[in-house]
C-alpha cells in the first residue's frame, strides 16, 4: 500500500484547475505533516494555506515552472493549481532546517495522493513576492517550499533511465510526462 502511494506521488504539474480544494482538506494535510519528526522537536514549520481563486491567482506568477522543460511557460489557465501550501519557517523557534521542510512536503503530498489529489514541490519561486501577497512577515518566517495541490490533469510515467545515464524528465507529443529512474542495483554501495 505505502510503495503505491510512492508510485503515485510524482511532480504533477497540470491540474483540473475549476477542481478546488478546500480549506478544510488543506488543513487534513498539514495536520498530518504536524504528526512528523522534527528537528530537536522544534516544530519550526509554519504552513500558509492558498486556496480561493483570487490568492491562487496572485501567487501563480511567481513560480518557474519545470526546469528541465525550458520551452514550457507553466500550466495554462484551467490548468493551474486549485490551490497551494506555502511552508515557512520561523526564526524565533530555529534555522531553516531543509530535512525537516522534506519531510513534511513529502508526507502532505503523500496523504494528497491518498485523496485522490496531486501536487508539487516547488523550490523555484519568488519568495519575497510571494510573502508579500500573502502577508507573511519575512523576518519572522522564511518562506522554504511552495507546494501545488490539485486534482492532477496529466498522466506521468516512470521509466528507467537511459543507456546515456539522462535523468531528466521529459514529456512526449501527447504530453505524458516521463520521469526516469535509476535501478535499485545502481543505488546500493
Amino acid at each position: 500500500m505505502l510503495k503505491q502511494l510512492v508510485e503515485n506521488c510524482r511532480s504533477y504539474r497540470r491540474f483540473y484547475q475549476e477542481e478546488r480544494v478546500s480549506e478544510d482538506r488543506l488543513k487534513e494535510l498539514v495536520d498530518l505533516a504536524r504528526l512528523t519528526a522534527s528537528t530537536a522537536n522544534s516544530q519550526a514549520l509554519k504552513y500558509r494555506l492558498v486556496f480561493t481563486p483570487e490568492e491562487c491567482s496572485q501567487v501563480f506568477p511567481a513560480i518557474a515552472w519545470a526546469g528541465a522543460l525550458p520551452d514550457w511557460p507553466g500550466p495554462a489557465e484551467g490548468e493551474r493549481p486549485a490551490a497551494y501550501i506555502l511552508i515557512c519557517c520561523d526564526q524565533a523557534l530555529g534555522k531553516n532546517k531543509l530535512w525537516d521542510e522534506g519531510i513534511a512536503a513529502q508526507t502532505i503530498l503523500l496523504g494528497a495522493v491518498e485523496q485522490g489529489l496531486g501536487g508539487c514541490m516547488i523550490g523555484s519561486f519568488m519568495r519575497s513576492q510571494v510573502a508579500g501577497v500573502l502577508g507573511i512577515d519575512e523576518e519572522r518566517y522564511h518562506p522554504s517550499l511552495l507546494l501545488a495541490i490539485g486534482k492532477p490533469k496529466e498522466v506521468v510515467k516512470l521509466v528507467p533511465v537511459k543507456e546515456d545515464g539522462d535523468v531528466r524528465y521529459y514529456r512526449d507529443e501527447n504530453q505524458v510526462h516521463y520521469v526516469p529512474k535509476r535501478e535499485l542495483g545502481e543505488l546500493l554501495l
